[in-house]
């Protein structure tokens, strides 16, 4: 059996844990959306495919990138075949955004910052562009695998970074929640494996290889219910909010 038959098992058969890091971090920041006031001005910074633009149908939505990443890069890492910004509002590098000082009311930033060589600066642009009382809403991974490289300068953000950040660029941090814990990205790992060992010539996971990883998530499923703490170690990153002082 081939290891991308292997995954697609692992998938139907294993506990659900380890499988909702993108699905939930979507979910959090569309509540995040949801309670912005209506007709306020938001700046989707780094907008990719503009996935929330139709969240904001009660905002005034302007949605930014620098639009150079065409879905398979240097085909190195992970990549994402295609990959189509629609009608962008504005096109430039999110650090130089064409737009007067204190021109919004709330910036998103989502998966974005770990893309760019200097990620201070782009809260440094953030603090420039935002009105005072303005909000910040970002996501970033905590540890990530390289991808959309050669557009991948970062493997992640702890706490300790949005915090120091925060306060060089005059922001007061509302909520700095961590994203799933250890045993939670521990696991998103092993669902990986076949087609980690697939893409790189690895060998096939095989039956054996099946069983150990289900019996595996089995337990990491226990251990997550029951942890207390873990994702200060590892985790799949942090959801975000920050006033502009």
């Amino acid at each position: 059996m081939g290891n991308l038959r292997l995954k697609k098992l692992l998938k139907k058969l294993a506990p659900d844990v380890g499988r909702r890091n993108e699905e939930d971090r979507i979910d959090w920041v569309i509540s995040a959306l949801g309670s912005v006031g209506d007709g306020k001005k938001i700046l989707d910074a780094g907008a990719g495919t503009q996935l929330y633009r139709k969240h904001c149908a009660h905002l005034d939505y302007v949605a930014q990138d620098f639009a150079e990443y065409d879905g398979s890069g240097d085909d190195l890492g992970l990549q994402m075949g295609e990959f189509d910004y629609g009608k962008l509002d504005i096109v430039s590098d999110i650090t130089d955004i064409p737009c007067e000082d204190d021109s919004f009311d709330v910036i998103l930033c989502s998966e974005v910052i770990e893309h760019v060589p200097r990620p201070r600066d782009v809260i440094r642009e953030f603090a420039r562009l935002l009105r005072p009382g303005g909000e910040l809403i970002i996501t970033a991974p905590f540890c990530s695998l390289t991808h959309f490289s050669p557009f991948h300068f970062a493997s992640g953000f702890n706490r300790y970074w949005y915090e120091s950040v925060f306060e060089e660029f005059g922001f007061d941090a509302t909520e700095l929640t961590p994203h799933g814990n250890y045993f939670d990205y521990v696991a998103q790992e092993i669902y990986r494996t076949p087609s980690m060992a697939a893409t790189y010539d690895a060998g096939k996971l095989g039956l054996t290889g099946m069983i150990g990883a289900w019996l595996m998530l089995r337990r990491l499923a226990a251990l997550s219910k029951q942890e207390k703490g873990s994702s200060e170690t590892l985790c799949y990153g942090y959801l975000v909010r920050a006033s502009k002082r």
